[in-house]
């Protein structure tokens, strides 16, 4: 199939309402460790984000990076320890972590979006004080006595506080955050926090315009596997009540309804290995995922 200059113009003719909607408006991007893919999709994704930037949109880039963290440490023959989807942190591990989100895989998406014309900045919660976090406290359920039991997480943290005023210096300057979810504590200790909470409380703060969740998903599904294009934080709840929602999905879906909460407009759950999802999402009529709404 052949696109010819009159298809490109008519694209373009198309995202118009779509760009003047979002005209200086904030965005934030959780791009998941799954949703990274080949290096390949990453530049396509950088060249997205630069995009945005270009049409007087302000992108905010949250990265994960679970399975690159977990190649490493299984590199350095250190064990990985998950209870309730997180990752025990010990202090060895915490170092790797922090090295790997921080460190490489910052620079590397830094790395690819300024090669694709954009000025990007990696930093993580850290900087500024940006995000000051909380330990985080999880408890499972003993399946001998039936009993709660308290899990130490190690340095696994929520984020507390988030501080805006790096951010804002940096957004309508034509430079690009990229941030790491590492966090310190107001007594200084440094957290792991997870990437979907992270963004969840940049963008609340932010008040952006949405939050879009890359997963390796298409979004929420029905009973029948089908995607739910859009729900209201009702529906959401109710569909975790009635186990519709659940698995992995259900901290995803509250992460949501936290960054609803906080003055976050829409938030949009959506398989960031799809070509150009972000795109499909914010600038065309179809949209690419589940958009969830106050």
């Amino acid at each position: 199939m052949t696109i010819t200059p009159h298809d490109i113009a008519r694209v373009l003719s198309e995202a118009l309402p779509h760009m003047q909607r979002y005209d200086e408006a904030t965005v934030v991007v959780k791009y998941g460790g799954h949703a990274m893919g080949e290096d390949d999709l990453a530049r396509s994704f950088a060249r997205d984000i630069v995009l945005l930037e270009q049409t007087a949109i302000n992108p905010v880039v949250v990265h994960g990076g679970a399975p690159q963290i977990g190649d490493m440490l299984a590199r350095l023959g250190i064990e990985s320890q998950f209870a309730h989807g997180l990752r025990i942190t010990d202090a060895a591990t915490m170092e790797i972590v922090e090295m790997v989100l921080a460190g490489s895989i910052n620079k590397q998406i830094v790395g690819f979006i300024n090669e694709a014309g954009g000025k990007a900045v990696g930093l993580c919660g850290k900087d500024g004080n940006m995000v000051l976090a909380r330990k985080a406290s999880r408890a499972l359920i003993d399946p001998q006595s039936k009993t709660e039991k308290s899990v130490d997480l190690g340095f696994v943290g929520e984020p507390d506080t988030v501080d805006t005023t790096v951010l804002d210096q940096i957004l309508g300057r034509d430079l690009i955050p990229v941030l790491a979810p590492i966090a310190i504590s107001k007594e200084g200790v440094t957290y792991n926090v997870n990437a979907d909470t992270f963004a969840g409380a940049i963008a609340g703060a932010l008040k952006a315009k949405r939050l879009l969740l890359l997963t390796d998903v298409p979004g929420v599904l029905d009973n029948s596997r089908n995607l739910i294009k859009q729900l209201t934080v009702n529906d959401a709840r109710r569909l975790i009540a009635e186990g519709t929602i659940s698995g992995g999905m259900i901290p995803k879906v509250e992460t949501c309804i936290y960054a609803l909460e906080a003055g976050v407009e829409g938030v949009v759950i959506l398989d960031g290995k799809v070509p150009h999802a972000v795109l499909l999402e914010l600038l065309t009529d179809h949209g690419a995922g589940t958009l969830i709404m106050r």
